[in-house]
């Protein structure tokens, strides 16, 4: 039993409209918030304290929060909606069409409940054993709840190992982990306090986050103690135990949608940030790097290699071959301007490489110290941290002084030259003394206790300078390290991950983790950053897996001195080229997906339990993941394999995308898997847009095509596609929308065309479907059979085709 004496007994001190408060005789306070049919807050207070008064993660359904954070317990942005609140003298009962909290007066303790079939499902509950620090043991915040066997937890953004994360322990810290091993290395680069729990017996399921910007620690079963039965727990060093419960029947992907909501909308970036980004750290690290860099333009020429940007690593601010913010070096630079032009010609932008930290002899060192732009010490003094090989300072992002100082930089030195874009990196903030203060906007605080508070200003901050440079360009930027809410700013990766096969194989779940955790613009260094270069086989098969990610990139630094490029391997240079071309194939979808998730908070990526919860051989965590809800991607992440068994999740039939072969669901196949050919396969039921124009290196071309499998009996296919510009912040956005309405003797093609005007317009379906084809919005001219495939050729009428 929990310890009657230090269990605080609650009354409820207020209801007012969709707030609760309790109280107990000791000061404790227990506020709770019904925001939403799906979302509630709950917020334990101590002693009556609040330690964090403001929240920079909760934007709900807006582009961002204030630059000084949102108060705590602003409920702005929500639609509560209808609920029932009754109460007795035991306990406390909040009840929506979706969820029920039910609080025991004694002792605080919550369980909760989802409703699903018309049926209430006891999915979460506080352990009855004390569930929360009211400061009976030190000065940190728990949370102690009950295990339920067979559960399924998954998220808390980038994290090593399998999926699935139950029975595992893990730490939020973010840290320059270069070389990790994806199986094992914890901690990493981001800090997503954020859990999906699926729970197969009953189909239902919830998100669990924790508002806090402290180092902290969940345990997800690892640990067991007789005296509490089965249970998990969180732990934050220092703060508010702070966290919201989203309801999630059905379908795992609506805790996604709705915590991505909440933490604010996904950038709508450009296009061009889809395509193939060129890096390595060797070109600007070699003392004749413009004329490296050139060569890499003229490589891609000669290979014919598609490529929209290349990522600017920092060995142009070398001096004396340590790095130096801002600082270009014009002996290995001699020409800036003339190096920008020649990669814009070409269509390649360019994403320089910043850091937030100076180092102690950096030329403006004295100048900002002097302003007191740096965290500092108690005594005024720059707070010293360990910067790669040197000593230095991070920058104080939340002192508005420096966040004006970084936006004329980054203006200054890289976005007046014509570059549009910037690169956030080494932007872990490792900070461990309690020596060090933040200006925390004018309410210092220990730095160390807010880490990626400084990683998310700093983002911010570049953001706001490429917006104020060109504010009708949607900006573009990277960055590696992150927290909640990243998404509203960056692109972001991996970070410095081991060449190894075991990398492939688990960047794929990391990946997916991250996507389910709110943060769907990502990828992986393509070839592996650190270690040996990647084999002829082992870099076919990354790039193969890769090319269906929203970040495309191939970087490296390894260990030999050898550079990952696509033309390392004579014998491959080919198939990269063309699994390039591939990707550029498919980025109508890409693009499709990343308005999907600006607009409705879709995940990119799903791991396959997430779309099909309900067929249990899809719990099983493996090696294949959804591509939006249409395409089925099945990489190769092992070597000497021809061919890759998979699993077709059943209720739906599935074409192979080279074949047309048409598969029923709920069986295994053995489909053939040459390198240039990545086993894909789409769901019956989707139209997915392709790009099936001619490309080549700097010759840019366009021309929308649809592939598809409709229905064998009664229903209806759709798909869609956004057509717009591809960079401008508020020009014209038009959409695709196509349907193949479907019954045993008959297909009926319907087309909406948007804004620009294309006349014929090709709709592929396998082969082996004869049915009849009618539209009602256009001529049928072209009906013809190629490789598997049955292609329909549709000219709109005139009105439709502009």
């Amino acid at each position: 039993m929990a310890n009657l004496k230090h269990r605080p007994q609650f009354t409820i001190s207020y209801i007012k409209k969709h707030r609760v408060a309790l109280a107990s005789a000791e000061g404790h306070r227990i506020e709770i918030d019904q925001l939403a049919q799906d979302i509630v807050r709950v917020l334990v207070l101590p002693y009556g304290k609040l330690r964090g008064p403001r929240s920079w993660a909760i934007a709900p359904g807006q582009d961002d929060v204030p630059l000084e954070g949102r108060d705590r317990r602003d409920v702005t942005g929500f639609d509560p909606g209808p609920a029932r609140f009754l109460s007795d003298d035991h306990e406390l009962m909040i009840e929506t069409s979706m969820l029920r909290l039910t609080v025991t007066l004694d002792g605080g303790f919550c369980t909760w409940d989802v409703l699903r079939g018309g049926l209430w499902h006891r999915v979460l509950g506080d352990r009855k054993t004390q569930a929360y620090n009211f400061g009976w043991w030190d000065e940190r915040v728990y949370h102690y709840v009950e295990r339920c066997k067979g559960e399924m937890l998954v998220g808390l953004g980038e994290r090593a190992g399998m999926l699935d994360r139950s029975n595992q322990r893990y730490e939020m810290r973010n840290i320059d982990a270069m070389g990790y091993s994806a199986r094992t290395t914890d901690p990493l680069y981001k800090h997503i306090p954020f859990y999906v729990t699926w729970q197969p017996e009953t189909s239902t399921g919830y998100g669990l986050f924790y508002d806090t910007l402290a180092d902290c620690h969940f345990d997800m079963g690892r640990e067991l103690d007789n005296y509490h039965g089965h249970y998990r727990h969180f732990i934050a060093e220092h703060g508010d135990l702070d966290y919201y419960f989203i309801a999630s029947p059905d379908t795992p992907l609506n805790a996604t949608r709705r915590f991505t909501w909440l933490t604010g909308k996904p950038a709508w970036m450009p296009k061009w940030g889809l395509g193939y980004s060129g890096s390595t750290m060797s070109y600007t690290d070699a003392p004749d790097a413009q004329h490296r860099m050139s060569e890499f333009i003229d490589r891609c020429r000669e290979h014919d290699i598609l490529c929209d940007s290349f990522h600017l690593s920092s060995g142009y601010t070398s001096i004396d071959g340590k790095r130096y913010v801002f600082n270009w070096n014009h002996e290995k630079f001699p020409d800036i301007d003339g190096f920008v032009h020649d990669y814009l010609r070409d269509g390649v932008r360019l994403v320089p490489n910043i850091k937030p930290c100076l180092l102690h002899d950096h030329p403006a060192f004295d100048e900002v110290a002097k302003a007191r732009l740096l965290i500092e010490t108690n005594d005024g003094a720059p707070a010293w941290i360990q910067f790669w090989d040197e000593v230095g300072a991070y920058l104080d992002f939340t002192n508005p002084q420096t966040i004006d100082w970084w936006k004329n930089r980054v203006t200054d030195s890289l976005l007046r030259y014509g570059i549009a874009s910037t690169w956030n990196d080494n932007n872990e903030f490792e900070i461990w003394t309690p020596d060090a203060l933040a200006y925390g906007f004018g309410v210092p605080f220990p730095a160390r206790e807010a880490k990626v508070l400084q990683t998310m200003l700093m983002m911010r901050a570049s953001r706001d300078a490429q917006r104020e440079h060109a504010p009708g360009a949607r900006p573009f930027l990277v960055s590696r390290s992150g927290g909640v809410g990243m998404q509203r700013y960056v692109q972001t990766w991996s970070g410095d991950n081991y060449t190894s096969w075991e990398t492939l194989r688990f960047n794929l779940k990391m990946g997916l983790g991250l996507a389910m955790s709110g943060v769907s613009n990502s990828g992986h260094d393509i070839g592996g950053f650190a270690g040996p270069a990647p084999g002829p086989e082992l870099l076919a098969r990354w790039v193969a897996f890769g090319i269906f990610l929203p970040r495309f990139s191939i970087h490296s630094w390894n260990d030999d001195g050898t550079v990952n490029e696509p033309w390392m391997y004579p014998e491959i240079t080919r198939v990269v080229s063309d699994l390039i071309k591939l990707r550029y194939r498919l980025i109508p979808y890409l693009y499709e997906l990343l308005g999907q998730s600006h607009d409705r908070y879709e995940p990119v990526t799903r791991p396959m339990f997430a779309e099909f919860p309900h067929d249990p051989n899809c719990l099983v965590d493996g090696d294949d993941m959804m591509l939006g809800a249409a395409l089925l991607v099945a990489p190769v992440v092992e070597p000497d394999h021809k061919y890759r068994e998979v699993y077709l999740p059943s209720g739906a039939r599935w074409a192979s995308y080279w074949s047309g072969e048409v598969f029923d669901g709920g069986q295994r196949v053995n489909l053939p898997a040459p390198f240039d050919r990545p086993v894909m396969l789409i769901r019956e039921g989707h139209v997915v847009p392709l790009n099936i124009a001619e490309q080549h290196f700097a010759q840019a071309a366009d021309e929308r095509a649809f592939i598809a499998l409709p229905f064998e009996g009664d229903g209806v296919a759709r798909g869609e596609c956004v057509e717009d510009d591809g960079e401008s912040h508020d020009g014209a956005r038009g959409h695709w929308h196509v349907s193949i309405e479907s019954d045993a003797s008959e297909l009926r093609v319907s087309v909406e065309c948007p804004l620009a005007g294309q006349r014929d317009v090709r709709i592929s379906i396998p082969a082996s479907d004869k049915r009849s084809i009618a539209s009602t919005q256009g001529e049928l001219i072209d009906d013809q059979i190629s490789k598997g495939w049955r292609h329909l050729t549709l000219r709109l009428a005139d009105g439709l085709a502009h």
